[in-house]
């Protein structure tokens, strides 16, 4: 029997769980892409390249399609299984609901700590491939295509305009060329030809323009002097035929940003965020001890000798002049004694400013890699969370199929994401620390869960309209009742 139990549980579970999983990744690959749209259009890309961001991408998104399949799988599973009255006779079996849902509970507990162990290993990878992916694509300029009377400035050092583009023909024509590629005179040279060809070569790295019948001319910099005598000429000339060879290598694809952003707390496991956190703790404490000593130095009265500082630039000569060892100096150099007094002390108000910003970076670094170390359990701990929502769920509604479980699932599901945003954004911005904004969700749906599954395993309906509304319908009727007792009676005479 408890086999039969256990075979009947996943008929009813995997199909959803897996039907629920891909939909979502779909849809938020979709939700990606629409993102992304503007950098990845005009690139020309190969097939391959957007191929490989999108695997990149389906990893990225596994924190969000795994716990939406969970929960929506398990309200419809235990739906099925409740309104098909199975469940109930599974109960009045005297089988209870804790042993019918053992097989999916430690189904439950392997899918979190497989989730736990694609958080910490293949997620920092997905995001560093991810992020260097995604910049090069960035980086990249668009493809080559020369439209009617537009400038074209995908190649580094020219800007293009053609008047006309003969795809087919392969030719061009009112050719307008602005060469600034040889930055190091600050020249820019102007090409203007009535027709030309344009072809790569072989291996795509140069592009060959032969122009005909045209002139050219140099500019000379700008920024050149006024005499008339240092001016330079113009020069000009003409051509009937002229060969360029422009470098393609801007707009070709280059994938070698990963080892830039290697060091970033998101490519990074638990024992490098954990070994990460104490080099950061550690540097902290250093910065503040030295940023408590500087405080202190700056804190320290006027000069009383030699070679001694003043307490801030502000308090300046006034304070200086007052201080009654001075008139043991000459008049002479009591105002140079004064400005340096001043000098150093400003050059320690400018390392304390520069030590309480590098203590704000600090504390902004480690708050991130502490919220990064919390997410690598969170993945798996929602999982649980929100399977005994979703199985309690499913038990109370006694509801299958795709239209209550779905919905309930949905709403359930944007309300804890909304909450675990919300809950991150306050640990990043400093307002709670960074525990108590990762586990936020975790902490308002747990109560929920532990409560949903007590009312799951006594059979309370707390679905049903009648089971609230009959404590108002009984009270109504004892105040009636009771005004009725207090009216006087009174008998109404006919003709």
């Amino acid at each position: 029997m408890i086999r039969r139990i256990s075979i009947l549980l996943f008929s009813t579970y995997a199909g959803p769980f897996v039907v629920t999983f891909v939909v979502a990744m779909f849809l938020f690959e979709m939700q990606f892409v629409w993102l992304y749209l503007d950098e990845l259009m005009g690139k020309g890309l190969e097939t391959s390249v957007i191929v490989e961001l999108l695997t990149y991408v389906s990893a990225r998104l596994v924190n969000m399609a795994l716990p939406l399949a969970v929960l929506m799988s398990s309200i419809m599973a235990l739906g099925t299984l409740s309104e098909n009255n199975e469940l109930t006779a599974l109960k009045c079996a005297g089988v209870s609901l804790i042993r019918i849902l053992r097989p999916l509970l430690f189904f439950s507990i392997t899918l979190s700590l497989v989730a736990f162990l694609f958080a910490n290993n293949v997620w920092p990878i997905a995001n560093l491939k991810f992020r260097a992916l995604l910049k090069s694509i960035g980086d990249q300029r668009p493809t080559l295509t020369l439209n009617d009377g537009v400038f074209y400035n995908g190649i580094k050092g020219y800007s293009i305009r053609v008047g006309r583009n003969d795809v087919e023909k392969k030719e061009l024509h009112d050719v307008l060329i602005y060469d600034h590629s040889n930055r190091a005179v600050a020249s820019r040279k102007v090409i203007r030809a009535k027709s030309g060809r344009m072809e790569q070569t072989s291996d795509k790295q140069y592009l060959v323009l032969t122009l005909s019948d045209g002139l050219y001319y140099d500019e000379p910099p700008e920024k050149v002097s006024p005499k008339k005598e240092h001016r330079l000429p113009m020069i000009k000339g003409e051509f009937d035929k002229m060969v360029l060879r422009m470098d393609l290598s801007s707009l070709m694809f280059s994938n070698d940003n990963e080892s830039i952003m290697k060091s970033s707390y998101e490519m990074m496991t638990i024992g490098q965020l954990a070994g990460a956190i104490d080099s950061l703790d550690t540097r902290l404490d250093s910065v503040l001890t030295a940023l408590g000593a500087s405080t202190l130095e700056v804190n320290i009265p006027a000069a009383t000798a030699p070679g001694k500082t003043m307490a801030s630039p502000d308090t300046g000569v006034a304070a200086a002049r007052a201080h009654p060892l001075l008139r043991y100096w000459p008049a002479s150099k009591r105002d140079r004694i004064i400005e340096l007094a001043k000098m150093k002390n400003r050059r320690q108000l400018d390392a304390l400013d520069s030590r309480s910003t590098e203590v704000t970076h600090l504390e902004k670094s480690l708050a991130r890699h502490r919220i990064e170390w919390h997410r690598k359990f969170f993945l798996a701990a929602t999982c649980l969370v929100l399977f005994f929502i979703g199985s309690s769920l499913g038990a109370i509604i006694r509801k299958g199929g795709i239209g209550l479980p779905t919905l309930i699932a949905i709403i359930l599901f944007i309300v804890f994401q909304l909450l675990t945003t919300a809950g991150e954004k306050m640990a990043k911005s400093g307002l709670v620390a960074p525990y108590a904004g990762m586990w936020m969700s975790t902490a308002v749906f747990l109560p929920l869960g532990i409560y949903l599954w007590r009312k799951a395993s006594s059979d309370s309906v707390i679905f049903n309209l009648e089971s609230y509304l009959s404590p108002i319908y009984r009270l109504a009727a004892r105040v009636r009742s009771f005004l009725t007792r207090r009216m006087p009676n009174t008998q109404t005479n006919r003709p």
